[in-house]
């Protein structure tokens, strides 16, 4: 079953940063791709998000939850057919599981719905974020 894999997690002090990759395990149809995390203890919520209607990364559409709006950006490599987080101004609230996610959905405003209500189809199984202050 294809499954997506995250990796770059570590541990990292307050104010440094991380940057996250994803890749498919093989091929997926997608449009909408999403970070997702879990502390533990909290429920999982969708960080960002990003529609892609073209090669053209200008016609990319992101959406961020409010916590990690200005600090992290959500983007992704077409010739490489990876998505990445870049995490910067990490703080200790940010430790938590990551989770890399996609799946395909109708247009920018339903990928970000389906990245705020964790309902994207493809998961992967994760990679660890600590940030110490």
């Amino acid at each position: 079953q294809v499954r997506m894999v995250e990796s770059g997690g570590g541990s990292v002090q307050a104010g440094g940063s991380l940057r996250l990759s994803c890749a498919a395990s093989g091929y997926i149809h997608r449009n909408c791709m999403g970070w997702f995390r879990q502390a533990p203890g909290k429920e999982r919520e969708g960080v960002a998000s990003i529609y892609t209607l073209s090669e053209d990364a200008d016609y990319d559409t992101t959406d961020y939850a409010d916590s990690v709006k200005g600090r992290f950006t959500i983007s992704y490599d077409d010739a490489t057919d990876m998505v990445y987080l870049q995490m910067n101004s990490l703080k200790p609230e940010d430790t938590a599981m990551f989770y890399c996610a996609a799946g395909l959905v109708g247009g920018a405003r339903a990928c970000a719905l389906a990245t705020r209500q964790i309902s994207l189809d493809y998961w992967g199984q994760g990679t660890q974020v600590t940030v110490s202050s």
